[in-house]
C-alpha cells in the first residue's frame, strides 16, 4: 500500500503563504482523487482542497476558496497545496489522503470517510 508523507508544515504569520507538500511512496497510477484536509484542536477533521489527478480539475472548500490551491507534479509523485493570505483560523494539522482506485473526487470529495490512505500530517501555524 502507497505511503504518503507530509511536509513543509511551520510557523507564519497572517496573510503570509506556505506550500505544503505530499510525497506518495509508489506510483499513484490507479489513484484519480487527492485530497488535502485539516483539522484544529477540538474540531472535526475538514476537506480543504482536492484535485482529480487525471483531468487536473481541482476543488476546495468555502472557507479558503480563492486562497487554497490543490496542485501536483506527477513526475515526482507528490502533490501540493498552495495556501496564500493565509488566517490564524487556518491554524491546524493538514493530512493528504488518496481516493479509492478509479474513484474522482465527485460532489462529497471532503467527506472523510472515502478516505482509507492517509498521511501523518504537518502543522501550519499562523500567528495573528
Amino acid at each position: 500500500q502507497v505511503q504518503l508523507v507530509e511536509s513543509g508544515g511551520g510557523s507564519v504569520q497572517a496573510g503570509g503563504s506556505l506550500r505544503l507538500s505530499c510525497a506518495a511512496s509508489a506510483d499513484l497510477g490507479s489513484t484519480y482523487c487527492m485530497v488535502w484536509f485539516r483539522q484544529a484542536p477540538g474540531k472535526e477533521r475538514e476537506g480543504v482542497a482536492a484535485i482529480n489527478r487525471v483531468y487536473g480539475a481541482t476543488y476546495s472548500a468555502d472557507s479558503v476558496k480563492g486562497r487554497f490551491t490543490a496542485l501536483q507534479d506527477n513526475a515526482k509523485r507528490t502533490i501540493y497545496l498552495q495556501m496564500n493570505r493565509l488566517k490564524h483560523e487556518d491554524t491546524a494539522m493538514y493530512f493528504c489522503a488518496a481516493g479509492a482506485p478509479f474513484a474522482g473526487c465527485k460532489d462529497d470529495w471532503y467527506s472523510t470517510y472515502k478516505y482509507k490512505t492517509w498521511g501523518q500530517g504537518t502543522q501550519v501555524t499562523v500567528s495573528s
